[in-house]
């Protein structure tokens, strides 16, 4: 069963001047066509400009297509009765978590959006209990906020999604202001959220090594989706990645040039422990 699904999607930029004419369109989504299952974490990948973030924008509602149409768990985002059902169905998560947080407490902050949709005092809490656990800043519920490093300001940022009990959470470029060890953090919260409470993961980045684990790597470029397919299917095509200005993960870019050396290695390798597997016979054998 699919949670997303898009059909013929069209989204238009309008800029119109002083006396409401159209001055100018800019087509960000170009007749895109997608189905995201129930339960799967898909990255979706591309340059800046390709469109991926305007697609992130029309899966709760930010954005309304132009043209073609928008559902999620079957609900139809043009249609305005629902639009409150399918927020609360599909959570957002953007690149600067200072844009979401805005209770002085952590734990307070966690509890607005239940506290929004009317949820009972008791029930509120304990949703934020469940959620700062999920995603392990339990230990820092009486925090300030401000008093958070980046990676942790916004796992606050996902556990206030969390408690809103949505059924996909979208992350646009949610690690892109944060430091290396920041984005490990946020990325394996959000690997573990997926796995342990089945939650549809839509994660768009232009970091290459976020998406090794994903169920599903979508490539965008133009405002249409140009590849789709597994993560080891998607980086073995280096070259076609490149040609749309996209790099691989370090590890696949390594394999890759020993590979052009000569060296009898596979196409696609993800990791530094499959690229040393593949390694030692070769060494060992004087290949």
């Amino acid at each position: 069963m699919e949670m997303i699904k898009a059909s013929k999607l069209i989204f238009d930029y309008i800029r119109r001047n002083e006396e409401d004419q159209i001055e100018e369109v800019n087509r960000a989504i170009d007749g895109l066509d997608a189905e995201i299952g129930t339960g799967d974490f898909v990255a979706v990948l591309g340059h800046n400009g390709s469109g991926k973030s305007t697609f992130a924008k029309h899966i709760n509602g930010i954005l309304l297509p132009t043209e073609g149409t928008v559902w999620i768990s079957h609900m139809d985002t043009k249609d305005v009765d629902r639009i409150w059902d399918i927020r609360k169905t599909a959570g957002m998560v953007f690149q600067n978590p200072d844009n979401q947080i805005i209770g002085n407490i952590v734990e307070e902050d966690v509890g607005f959006g239940p506290e929004n949709m009317g949820v009972p005092t008791e029930e509120i809490w304990k949703r934020v209990d469940e959620s700062l656990k999920a995603v392990g800043m339990t230990a820092y519920r009486m925090r300030s906020p401000n008093k958070l490093s980046g990676g942790q300001k916004q796992r606050v940022a996902i556990a206030g999604v969390m408690a809103m009990r949505p059924q996909c959470i979208v992350l646009d470029e949610p690690t892109a202001m944060l430091d290396p060890n920041g984005r490990k953090e946020v990325i394996r919260t959000v690997r573990e959220l997926n796995k342990r409470e089945g939650i549809t993961v839509l994660l768009i980045t232009h970091y290459m090594e976020e998406v090794v684990d994903a169920d599903r790597v979508i490539v965008m470029d133009g405002g249409k989706i140009v590849m789709d397919g597994t993560p080891r299917e998607i980086f073995a095509q280096v070259e076609r990645l490149k040609a749309y200005r996209l790099d691989v993960p370090q590890i696949t870019e390594l394999a890759y040039e020993l590979k052009k050396a000569g060296m009898d290695l596979p196409d696609g390798i993800l990791s530094r422990e499959e690229l040393i597997e593949h390694l030692v016979p070769l060494i060992s054998t004087g290949v």
